[in-house]
């Protein structure tokens, strides 16, 4: 049966929806237009579709690898009852990810086991889903990371690598103190990331006590400054998740 005019219409266009977003320039895709069968452009249409959609699936691989995320978590299952948003802005706010492309900060805050980590993987995870560049670090270990760049005088590259990200997640701020030269450079990341990108904090440190983490009261009131001004602190209260799902713990006569 032949083909209606809506439906030849319907095809062209998908054809050249897809050889464009291949690159394939618009006087090639007019050539064959102009001469090629139903059959021919279908089939053209679905191999272009099908190469799209291969390297969809092996860019979101390749950004899910360099984030480093320590392991897979998701939002999906997770007890919010003791999550605590600002007033005005909530969990579907955050889970919508528009904060990403405001670049605007998250502080999570609450105690150990509170489950900060798994849902900043989480809001990673899926940020990586939507082919946003994520950098997922442990904070102590950046701090090292960094040390150690500048004593090989490679530090450029370190931060042309966090640079690629638009979300940066920060897990256990100030579980560890740094040093001096280890504050600052950590501060230039931080400065640096200020409405370029969003960062997302996971800590146990309430602000006034940021200072101890930098050893220097100047430098923590510089980086409070800059994550309040475009930032949001999420609570995470209640009992501690890793206990009450201990094995440890197991009610007698299980």
């Amino acid at each position: 049966m032949p083909q209606s005019s809506s439906e030849r219409e319907a095809a062209h266009s998908a054809f050249r929806e897809a050889a464009r977003s291949l690159f394939i320039s618009c006087d090639t895709i007019d050539s064959f237009l102009a001469t090629a069968t139903p059959g021919q452009l279908s089939a053209c249409t679905s191999m272009l579709e099908g190469e799209l959609a291969h390297r969809e699936h092996a860019k979101r691989e390749r950004l899910l690898r360099q984030a480093r995320f320590p392991v897979p978590k998701s939002a999906e299952g997770f007890d919010w009852t003791n999550v605590s948003f600002p007033d005005g802005w909530g969990r579907e706010d955050m889970l919508s990810l528009g904060f990403v492309g405001a670049a605007q900060d998250l502080v999570f805050y609450g105690q150990t086991g509170r489950g900060k980590t798994h849902m900043a993987t989480a809001v990673g995870m899926m940020a990586v889903a939507q082919g946003i560049p994520v950098r997922f670090c442990q904070t102590a270990q950046l701090v090292l990371e960094l040390g150690r760049a500048k004593r090989e005088g490679t530090l450029d590259r370190v931060f042309a690598d966090i640079s690629k990200a638009r979300l940066l997640i920060l897990d256990e701020f100030g579980y560890v103190p740094f040093d001096v030269d280890g504050a600052r450079l950590l501060f230039q990341v931080i400065s640096e990331s200020y409405e370029r990108r969003s960062i997302i904090f996971t800590t146990n440190i309430e602000f006034s006590r940021w200072g101890t983490v930098f050893a220097d009261d100047k430098l923590a009131a510089a980086i409070v400054d800059r994550v309040v001004h475009h930032g949001r602190l999420v609570e995470f209260g209640g009992p501690s998740h890793r206990l009450e799902e201990s094995l440890m713990l197991g009610k007698s006569g299980r």
